[in-house]
C-alpha cells in the first residue's frame, strides 16, 4: 500500500449511459469510501466549501468519523462543490493511477447527476443554466436596457433575491443587445497569406461563446484584432449552442449531450477546412478538451475538435515559441495583478496569459494562483454568495495589497466577483483586453 502518489494523474472515462452510474445505494457507497480517505488527509480543506462542510459533518457526528454522517447529508458536500478539479490536478496524492482510485470531481458529478434524474432542477438553476436562451431574450433592445437597469438597481434586487434565490449582492452582467455575431457578421480576415507554424494554422475560428456573445462582445472584438495583428486569420464559429458546462454543474448531463450532437459537426467541419479553434472563456474550452471526451470517447469527431481546440493566449505561446508573434507593443501595461482561473489551471498548459503579457516592456505581472469561487452560478445563488466571496477573499486581499494598475483573470465572472469584493471603484480588465491596450489597438 502506497502512501501518496507522485505519478501524473489519470482520469477515467464518464460512464454516464451506463445505468450502474444512477444506482444511488452504489453511489452512496463510493462516497462514505471517498469521504473516509478525504478525512483522514484534509489536504483540501482550503480550495472550496466542499471540504470544510464535509469535515464538520464528520466532527459533529456521534462517531466522529465518516460512518456517523448520515447519508442524506452527503448532498451537502456535493451541493458545495462546482467541479473547478483543483483537488483532483493540485492537491489529491490519491488519484488514479492510484489504487485508492480517487476522482472527487467526477464522483460530485456523479451525484450532481442522480440528483437531477431524480429531482429535476429549480426554477432558477433552470434558467441560470440556459445560457443561450437568457442571452437571446435579454439580448433583445428594449429587454436589455430593462435587465440591466433591474440588475443595477438595489430595491429591484432585493425582490429577485426573494423571488428567485439570486443574491442581491451577487455580480451580474450586462446583456448587449448588439451580440458578437452581430457586430461581427460582416467581418473578413485581412489576413492573406496566414503561417502555419508547429501545430498552430495560422487561421482561427473563434467559438464566440454565451458570455463573449451576448454579455462582453467587445473581448471578442478585442480578441479578433490580437490575432489579426499577428497574422492571424480569424472568422467566427456561428450557428452553434453553449458548450454545456453550466448544464453539467447542473448535472443535467442529457442536455450536455444534446448540445455536444448539434456542436461538434458545426465545428468539425471548421477543423476539416484546415482551421482551429479558439474561445476566449477558459471554462468553455475545458469542455472540449476534457469533460466532453470523458464522456464521449468513442466520437471521432469530438477528438478532432479536442486537438484542435485552444485558449487564446496557449495560441499566442505557441506562435511565439516559433518567433512569429508579434512584439512590437506600444504601451506598458504597469503592474498587473493576474488571477489565473481555475478551469484555465487544470488544462495543464501552464501559465501562458502571465508568460505573454511579461513579453509586454515594463510590464510586472503577479500571478495569483488560487480559487475565486465564481463558478458561473455558484456565486449568484442565495444560499452560497456569502460563501463565494469568503472564497475570494484571499485573492481579494492580495489584489489590494499589491495596488496595481491593472487586475485581470481570463474568467470575467471571476474578476468581476473579485471586483464585488473589493468593495470598491474597481474594475477588472479582461487579459485579451490589456493585450489589445498594449499593442495600441
Amino acid at each position: 500500500m502506497r502512501e501518496g502518489s507522485l505519478e501524473a494523474p489519470t482520469r477515467h472515462t464518464i460512464n454516464w449511459q451506463d445505468p450502474k452510474f444512477y444506482d444511488e445505494e452504489d453511489l452512496n457507497s463510493e462516497l462514505e469510501r471517498v469521504f473516509d480517505i478525504c478525512h483522514g488527509c484534509r489536504r483540501c480543506v482550503s480550495l472550496c466549501n466542499s471540504f470544510p462542510t464535509l469535515f464538520d459533518l464528520v466532527d459533529e457526528s456521534s462517531t466522529m468519523e465518516v460512518d456517523g454522517i448520515e447519508k442524506s447529508d452527503y448532498i451537502k458536500v456535493v451541493d458545495h462543490c462546482y467541479l473547478c478539479d483543483l483537488c483532483f490536478l493540485t492537491k489529491c496524492p490519491y488519484v488514479p493511477p492510484h489504487e485508492w482510485n480517487v476522482d472527487f470531481p467526477h464522483l460530485m458529478l456523479r451525484a450532481k447527476a442522480i440528483k437531477f434524474k431524480k429531482q429535476g432542477a429549480s426554477k432558477r438553476d433552470n434558467m441560470l443554466s440556459n445560457t443561450d436562451r437568457m442571452g437571446s431574450f435579454l439580448g433583445i433592445p428594449i429587454v436589455a436596457q430593462v435587465t440591466n437597469a433591474v440588475n443595477s438597481s438595489s430595491v429591484a434586487r432585493k425582490g429577485i433575491q426573494k423571488v428567485l434565490g439570486v443574491h442581491k449582492n451577487a455580480f451580474l452582467p450586462d446583456y448587449q443587445s448588439k451580440s458578437a455575431k452581430k457586430r461581427l457578421v460582416k467581418h473578413h480576415t485581412t489576413v492573406a497569406a496566414p503561417k502555419a507554424i508547429g501545430n498552430t494554422t495560422g487561421k482561427v475560428a473563434i467559438f464566440a461563446t454565451c458570455y463573449g456573445n451576448h454579455n462582453e462582445p467587445g473581448l471578442v472584438e478585442d480578441l479578433v484584432k490580437i490575432f489579426e495583428h499577428n497574422n492571424i486569420a480569424t472568422k467566427l464559429i456561428t450557428q452553434d449552442k453553449c458548450c454545456s458546462m453550466p448544464k453539467l454543474e447542473l448535472g443535467d448531463l442529457v442536455s450536455v449531450s444534446k448540445n455536444k450532437n448539434h456542436n461538434i459537426p458545426i465545428m468539425q467541419e471548421v477543423v476539416d477546412e484546415g482551421w482551429d479553434i479558439v474561445a476566449p472563456i477558459p471554462s468553455c474550452v475545458l469542455m472540449f478538451k476534457q469533460e466532453l471526451p470523458l464522456m464521449f470517447p468513442e466520437d471521432e469527431a469530438l477528438k478532432k475538435v479536442q486537438q484542435s481546440i485552444f485558449d487564446p493566449f496557449e495560441y499566442l505561446a505557441l506562435r511565439n515559441k516559433e518567433g512569429v508573434m508579434n512584439t512590437e507593443f506600444a504601451n506598458s501595461l504597469g503592474k498587473v495583478s493576474y488571477h489565473a482561473p481555475c478551469h484555465l489551471r487544470v488544462q495543464k498548459i501552464g501559465n501562458k496569459t502571465r508568460d505573454v503579457l511579461n513579453i509586454v516592456p515594463d510590464t510586472n505581472v503577479e500571478l495569483i494562483e488560487r480559487c475565486a469561487g465564481h463558478d458561473g452560478t455558484y456565486a449568484v445563488k442565495e444560499e452560497f454568495h456569502e460563501v463565494s466571496m469568503k472564497i475570494a477573499r484571499p485573492v481579494v486581499n492580495k489584489i489590494k495589497k499589491a495596488k496595481p494598475d491593472y487586475f485581470s483573470s481570463d474568467c470575467p465572472l471571476a474578476g468581476h466577483h473579485l471586483a464585488n469584493g473589493m468593495q470598491a471603484d474597481a474594475s477588472p480588465t479582461h487579459p485579451i483586453t490589456l493585450l489589445r491596450i498594449a499593442y495600441g489597438l
